[in-house]
C-alpha cells in the first residue's frame, strides 16, 4: 500500500542533510532535536500539497503552473532545475565516492564517484519503476535500521532528549545552521518527483488522498527519526576537524570505540546506503521534471512512457556525466554544501505556489487547502524565506 513516500524519504536524506545534521549535533548537542522534527513536519505539508493538486486535477503541479501562472514562473524553474540538477548531481557523486572510499579505500574518491554515477544511470536506463522501487526499499531498510539502532545503542539522557525534542531553544550562533538543517530535512526540488511516482503507482483521484497522506506521514516519520538519530550520534563527538567528511568519519570512529569494529562498519554502510539511494532517486525522479517541461512547452505528444522519452534520457545523462568534472577539484564536501545552499532557493518558491494554486476552488474544487494547511504553508514560507535571505546575504554581501 505504500512505496512512493519511502522513495521520497530516501531521496531526500542526501549528503548535505547528513552533514548539516551531524554538524548541528556536534556543535549544539541534543538541544536542537526539535529542528529536525519541525523540518520533517513542514516537508510533509509541502509534499502533501504536491499530491493534493495532482489528485484533485489529474495533472502534475508543474503542468498546473505552466497552464495557469505567468510564463516567467516556468522559465525561472527551468533555469533553476538545470543549475540545481548539476550541483545536486555533483554533490551526490562526490558523497558516494567518499562513502565507498571510507569502506573500501582501494580506489580514490573520484573513481568511486564515477562508478556510482554510471551504475545509477544504467539501473535507471534499463529498469522500470517496480525494479527501482524494490531497490530503494532495500536501501531504505538498511540505512534507517543501521543509523537508528546505532543511536539507540549509544543512548541519550532521557530528560535532555525529550527537552531537546519538544522544547525549542536556539543556542547562541545556531540560527543559520538550524535553518539549514530544517531546509535540508526531506529534500527540496525532489518533492515534485512524488507526483510522478504516485502516477507510476497508479494512484489517482481524490479517493487516494488518504492513502497518499498515510504514505507521506510514514515517510517523514522515518526521515525525522533518521535526523534525530544522527544528532544523537554526533552529540558526543569532539573531532579535531568538525567539517564535512572529517565529521562523518569521526562519527564512525566513535561508534567503533563504543560498539567495536562492527559498529563502525555498520554506520559507514548506513551512510553509503543513504547517499546512494539519494543518487538513485534523483537519477530516476528529476528527469521527469525536465521531460514534463519539454512536453508542456513544446505541446507535443510523447508516445513512449516518460521514463523512455528522449528528453528524460537526455537529462539523465546530463545528471550522470558532466558533473564528474567537478570531482577533480578535490573539494567534494564543498560541492555538497554548495548544493545545499542551492536547495534553499526552492522551498519559498514551492510554498508560494501551493498557497496560490491549492486555494483556488475553481482549480482544485473541494480539495482546496484548509486553515491548518494554510497556516503551515505560511510558516514554511517565512522560515524557508529566512533561510533564503541568510544564504543570499552570506554569499553576496
Amino acid at each position: 500500500m505504500l512505496g512512493p513516500g519511502f522513495i521520497v524519504a530516501a531521496t531526500g536524506v542526501g549528503a548535505g542533510d547528513l552533514i548539516a545534521a551531524a554538524v548541528a549535533g556536534q556543535r549544539f548537542g541534543l538541544a536542537v532535536l526539535w529542528v529536525v522534527l519541525l523540518g520533517a513536519l513542514f516537508k510533509a505539508v509541502l509534499n502533501e500539497g504536491v499530491s493534493r493538486w495532482q489528485l484533485a486535477t489529474g495533472t502534475t503541479l508543474m503542468e498546473g503552473w505552466i497552464r495557469h501562472l505567468p510564463r516567467w514562473v516556468s522559465w525561472y524553474f527551468l533555469v533553476y532545475l538545470c543549475f540545481w540538477g548539476f550541483l545536486v548531481a555533483a554533490a551526490l557523486i562526490s558523497a558516494c565516492g567518499v562513502a565507498a572510499h571510507a569502506l573500501f579505500p582501494v580506489l580514490p574518491v573520484p573513481a568511486w564517484g564515477a562508478l556510482h554515477t554510471l551504475a545509477g544511470a544504467v539501473l535507471v536506463w534499463t529498469g522500470g519503476y517496480k525494479t527501482f522501487e524494490n531497490i530503494m526499499k532495500g536501501l531504505i531498510a538498511a540505512m534507517f535500521a543501521v543509523v537508528i539502532i546505532c543511536a539507540a545503542w549509544i543512548g541519550a539522557p532521557v530528560g535532555e532528549f525529550f527537552g531537546g525534542l519538544f522544547i525549542p531553544s536556539m543556542p547562541e550562533g545556531s540560527s543559520r545552521l538550524l535553518l539549514g538543517v530544517m531546509g535540508g530535512v526531506g529534500g527540496s526540488a525532489t518533492l515534485l518527483c512524488y507526483g510522478y511516482w504516485i502516477r507510476e503507482k497508479g494512484w489517482c483521484g481524490k479517493e487516494m488522498h488518504r492513502r497518499t497522506w498515510m504514505d507521506l506521514c510514514s515517510a517523514y516519520v522515518l526521515t525525522g527519526l533518521f535526523g534525530i538519530a544522527l544528532i544523537v550520534i554526533a552529540a558526543g563527538v569532539e573531532p579535531a576537524d568538525a567539517s564535512g567528511q572529517a565529521l562523518i568519519l569521526a562519527l564512525s570512529e566513535r561508534l567503533g570505540d563504543l560498539l567495536g569494529p562492527i559498529g563502525k562498519i555498520a554506520f559507514l554502510i548506513g551512510f553509503w546506503c543513504s547517499v546512494f539511494s539519494s543518487l538513485l532517486g534523483v537519477w530516476q525522479g528529476v528527469p521527469y521534471l525536465f521531460s514534463e517541461y519539454v512536453y508542456q512547452i513544446g505541446k507535443k505528444e510523447i508516445t513512449p512512457p516518460p521514463s523512455r522519452s528522449r528528453s528524460y534520457r537526455a537529462f539523465l545523462l546530463f545528471l550522470a556525466i558532466p558533473p564528474l568534472a567537478l570531482l577533480f577539484f578535490q573539494r567534494p564536501i564543498a560541492i555538497v554544501i554548495l548544493y545545499a545552499v542551492a536547495g534553499a532557493f526552492f522551498m519559498p518558491f514551492l510554498a508560494s505556489l501551493l498557497l496560490i494554486m491549492n486555494n483556488r476552488e475553481s482549480w482544485v474544487g473541494e480539495m482546496k487547502n484548509g486553515i491548518i494547511t494554510n497556516i503551515a504553508l505560511v510558516c514554511s514560507l517565512i522560515l524557508f524565506g529566512l533561510l533564503f535571505g541568510f544564504e543570499i546575504a552570506q554569499r553576496f554581501f
